[in-house]
């Protein structure tokens, strides 16, 4: 580039060399300045030249980038100019054109009906091959790729949902390990003295009955999971000679219970397993709704049968799918499930206690539950309607009740806050002057009657009525939830809980049970034990 500037001072020329396209010495000017003295100043002027020369070398580079990167493909900073010269010169862009009419392709694909008798390619890349070997217009390729999309949506959903009904089939079983625990433990009882004997000695009956003792209650027909439960409370309790466990399970299972626990024996504790048939107060008299309830046949097909049948799965979630096969656990119709509505009538002479839940693990020593006033309330338990887990921890009245039912609509409030089963101080004394049970007996006839259309989730509604205005909340960190329905459980408030709770389908005990947060319940499994090692019940 050169600048040449006439004797006169009156014109100024920049040119620059090229010597492919000028014939004349090779000099091309690009631009001529005729300096008029009287309205141009010589500095302005040389202010001028400077500026000129500066930018023009970046002009000419940027053209001859464009030249050799092509119209369609650049990446430098000249497409921006491109990219808006047309808009401002008021020409539109061809790329968006192509987009538009891609949208308008897209839209009308999206409204038309998809043949019934159109093939589809396999994969995407056979898709491709295909448009290439027989030209499809757009149309054709937005109309089959729309098809394969929707085909690919119907079988991942189909999969969630087989996924779903085997995880709860899962959940439902027992496992082999499990059964064969019963089953040679209940041999043991036949045949062994020392698995007979009496729980607990003949001398430690009276203070079965003595209130100055730490009254703690399971109902289970689970062997493993109840010595876990009694086995961690005895490890985490400073005073563990205060303890006494009444153990509650199934005529099936109370021989096997029995000789776990003369075999086993958790001393200074004292534990006392009884089964159902032992309670005198446990008459068919006395409880006719449960008995309804464990043989009515409409119920057993509900919890028993097939439970695809009747279910929409192309209009309901895989959430609330997986939500309605847990309502419809077996173990919601069984009587240890609601036993704990009658402990007033099965321990007369206390004055309270703590029931668990044979899926617990106790990590802290619980005794100080004995000190809380529950305020003249017969209920001491955790709520579920705030927490920083919203899967576990955001439950209420609405989320457990048919609220378009009028008999629910006009008695109960959706926006009620809910409260867990599985760690429970009961004032026994305070109960036996109310009328909880004949509410929950006279709000599950409602139930079968409306053919199980006022709830479906097995213990707790009932409860959640019956012991409405009776409940007082109690710090979360005593009961901590969840440990069975997700992964994404916080290990550190795991860590800190007093009692944490593996409710839901994902047992600890179970294949499907999450791995990480397994170890918070075996390491109180003896896996030494001769009956353990011998059923295969691996660590």
């Amino acid at each position: 580039m050169q600048v040449h500037l006439s004797p006169s001072m009156k014109t100024i020329t920049i040119s620059t060399n090229n010597h492919s396209n000028n014939n004349n010495g090779g000099i091309l000017d690009l631009m001529k300045i005729k300096v008029a003295a009287r309205h141009v100043s010589y500095r302005t002027l040389f202010h001028t030249v400077l500026i000129l020369a500066f930018l023009l070398p970046f002009v000419f580079i940027l053209t001859a980038v464009v030249t050799l990167e092509g119209v369609n493909n650049c990446s430098s900073l000249n497409c921006l100019g491109r990219r808006l010269g047309p808009r401002l010169l008021g020409r539109a862009d061809d790329s968006m054109k192509l987009v538009k009419d891609l949208y308008k392709i897209l839209n009308q694909v999206n409204l038309d009906k998809i043949p019934d008798d159109l093939k589809l390619p396999k994969s995407f890349s056979a898709l491709v091959s295909e448009m290439k070997n027989s030209q499809y217009d757009a149309k054709t390729f937005a109309t089959k790729l729309r098809a394969m999309m929707e085909k690919s949506d119907i079988e991942v959903r189909a999969s969630k949902f087989a996924e779903l009904m085997n995880k709860h089939f899962a959940a439902s079983a027992i496992p082999k390990g499990l059964h064969c625990l019963s089953l040679r433990l209940t041999d043991e009882y036949s045949s062994n003295a020392h698995a007979r004997k009496q729980l607990p000695s003949p001398e430690l009956l009276p203070l079965l009955y003595d209130n100055s003792f730490y009254h703690f209650v399971v109902s289970t027909d689970n062997i493993l999971a109840a010595s876990v439960v009694v086995t961690s409370m005895v490890q985490s309790f400073l005073r563990p000679d205060k303890i006494i466990f009444h153990v509650i399970t199934d005529k099936k299972t109370y021989a096997g219970m029995h000789s776990w626990f003369a075999l086993n024996p958790l001393s200074p504790a004292i534990v006392e397993v009884k089964g159902v048939h032992q309670f005198d107060w446990l008459t068919r008299e006395n409880v006719p709704v449960l008995e309804a309830v464990e043989n009515q046949h409409g119920i057993r097909n509900y919890y028993h049968g097939n439970h695809v049948v009747g279910a929409n799965l192309s209009e309901t979630t895989p959430r609330n799918f997986a939500s309605k096969l847990q309502a419809r656990s077996p173990k919601y119709i069984s009587l240890l499930n609601h036993l704990r509505i009658y402990l007033p009538e099965l321990f007369p002479h206390l004055d309270k206690v703590v029931f668990l839940d044979d899926d617990v693990v106790v990590q802290r020593d619980l005794s100080p539950l004995w000190n809380i006033d529950l305020g003249g309330k017969v209920n001491g338990a955790v709520q579920t309607c705030e927490g920083d887990d919203e899967w576990v921890m955001s439950k209420r009245f609405k989320n457990y009740f048919n609220f378009s039912h009028p008999l629910i609509a006009e008695n109960l409030n959706p926006d009620d806050c809910a409260w867990a089963y599985g760690m429970n101080v009961f004032d026994l004394q305070a109960w036996r002057k109310t009328n909880i049970r004949e509410t929950y007996h006279s709000w599950l006839k409602e139930n079968l009657r409306s053919n199980l259309r006022l709830w479906k989730l097995g213990t707790l509604p009932p409860a959640l009525i019956a012991f409405r205005d009776q409940v007082h909340p109690i710090d979360p960190t005593w009961h901590m939830l969840g440990l069975g329905y997700q992964s994404k459980t916080n290990i550190e408030s795991v860590k800190k809980a007093a009692v944490i709770h593996y409710n839901g389908q994902c047992k600890p005990w179970l294949e499907i049970g999450f791995e990480h947060l397994r170890p918070f319940w075996t390491r109180y499994v003896n896996y030494s034990n001769d009956f353990v090692r011998n059923c295969h019940i691996l660590e």
